[in-house]
């Protein structure tokens, strides 16, 4: 049984399917109600009931008082609807909404996915979650005072860990103890969630997707928030990389076009290795989307990747009629640091 619930005071209604809280009813409708720990422990999320009624679930009584709960309010990670409801919170619009944390973590798992790319999947305190918006990133604290940042490869709905797509770079510090001395159980620190590349969900526009190497990571969380959300608009990714073994996530793009009959997927070599069979797309990743879609006005495109592939990219797509602010981008140049 599905129940509808109204939110003031933006007066955005959804329905929450049996069993689902009302948080995790908003996040998959695409409305982003305040939260952090998911637990019932930190308060984040609490708001009023205003009609209706829920079932309370298990919390911590130090984040909803015998009080605040008698004058109707809830902790709407852990409140499940027993009645269609009128609640009243703030939503949480765009990025700057958003509470930027610094937070340890844990290494919960290590994932090779490529020779030199390492999934990294970490595990918050058990009190803490990170609200973020799909396409945003992290800064990796590290202890002599420097950073490097990366974006998170999980979308937003799926939080439990989180998850960091982690290039070897020969002389990175970070890269480096990331691929020859991190174990699993390592404790690390970082500040999020950072950065304006999101999903504009607004939009009602198709959307074209551009990745270079791991530039992949956040275009990932968008394309399965997209997905998570019910979005119909027609997407279409272009990956490029220098070599099969670089589309380390090859299998999972093909699988998305076979589950989602609005998703297309164009890998793009330019360096295939002789050894390795391919019949696919060849050359600069940039100039194949603009082989299939030479008018780009009624297009929003997302790319990520290394500042040479965005730099190359804009002018060429402004000369496809691109307008400016269609096309949102997230650059970065992977860390090196000089010798000693």
């Amino acid at each position: 049984m599905a129940f509808k619930i109204r939110i003031e005071p933006s007066g955005h209604e959804y329905h929450a399917d049996a069993g689902e809280t009302v948080l995790e009813s908003a996040l998959r409708h695409g409305f982003n109600l305040p939260y952090s720990c998911r637990n019932g422990a930190c308060a984040t999320c609490k708001g009023r009931v205003l009609g209706g009624r829920v079932d309370h679930g298990e919390f911590e009584a130090r984040a909803l008082s015998d009080a605040e709960r008698a004058a109707g309010f809830a902790l709407f990670c852990r409140a499940r609807p027993l009645a269609d409801l009128l609640i009243e919170v703030q939503e949480v619009g765009v990025a700057q909404g958003i509470a930027v944390k610094t937070l340890p973590c844990r290494v919960a798992r290590m994932e090779r996915l490529a020779p030199d790319v390492m999934a990294l999947h970490l595990k918050l305190p058990q009190t803490e979650r990170l609200q973020f918006l799909a396409g945003q990133y992290l800064d990796i604290l590290l202890r002599d005072g420097r950073r490097r940042s990366f974006s998170l490869a999980n979308a937003p709905h799926d939080d439990a860990l989180l998850t960091l797509h982690v290039r070897h770079v020969p002389g990175g510090h970070f890269s480096d103890q990331v691929f020859t001395r991190m174990q699993e159980k390592d404790l690390l620190r970082f500040r999020g969630p950072l950065g304006s590349f999101f999903l504009r969900e607004e939009s009602p526009r198709p959307l074209l997707f551009m990745a270079g190497g791991t530039g992949f990571a956040p275009i990932k969380s968008i394309i399965e928030h997209v997905f998570y959300i019910g979005l119909d608009r027609p997407m279409h990714l272009y990956w490029g990389a220098r070599a099969v073994v670089d589309l380390y996530r090859h299998a999972l793009a093909g699988s998305w076009v076979a589950h989602q009959p609005v998703f297309r997927y164009t890998p793009v070599l330019s360096e295939p290795r002789a050894d390795e069979p391919w019949d696919g797309r060849r050359g600069w990743v940039h100039a194949a989307l603009l082989a299939d879609h030479p008018d780009l006005s009624g297009y929003d495109v997302y790319a990520s990747g290394p500042p040479a592939m965005i730099e190359a990219a804009k002018p060429a797509f402004a000369a496809a009629g691109l307008p400016e602010a269609q096309f949102f981008y997230d650059s970065f140049e992977y860390a090196r640091d000089p010798p000693a």
